[in-house]
């Protein structure tokens, strides 16, 4: 054996302490990152506000047409019944409204 191969030929040591440590430690790193993900996601709560339409109604035009929609949607203005709707406003005078379950 040569002076060189005994100075700077060394067979590299397998060291499982560290190999066992690093192991561990990304195991702690991704369950923190999993645990925190979950809690972010239990804490955000988004609730749709309630709104009470009424009853069920029909309102039974002349032309034969028949409307199905709620009580509360349903306003009469200057004589007139009118369907108050989300984006919309429908004229439905002449119209018989019965309280029926559809």
């Amino acid at each position: 054996m040569t002076r060189y191969e005994l100075r700077h030929m060394k067979p590299r040591k397998f060291n499982v302490y560290k190999l066992v440590f690093t192991f561990a430690f990304l195991l702690v790193c991704i369950g923190m990152m999993l645990g925190f993900s979950r809690y972010a996601q239990s804490t955000i709560k988004i609730e749709a506000p309630v709104f009470d339409n009424g009853k069920k109604v029909v309102v039974s035009l002349p032309n034969g047409h028949k409307v199905y929609t709620f009580e509360n949607l349903i306003v009469e203005e200057n004589g007139k019944l009118l369907y108050r709707g989300e984006r919309n406003t429908i004229d439905l005078t002449g119209g018989n409204v019965e309280y029926k379950e559809w």
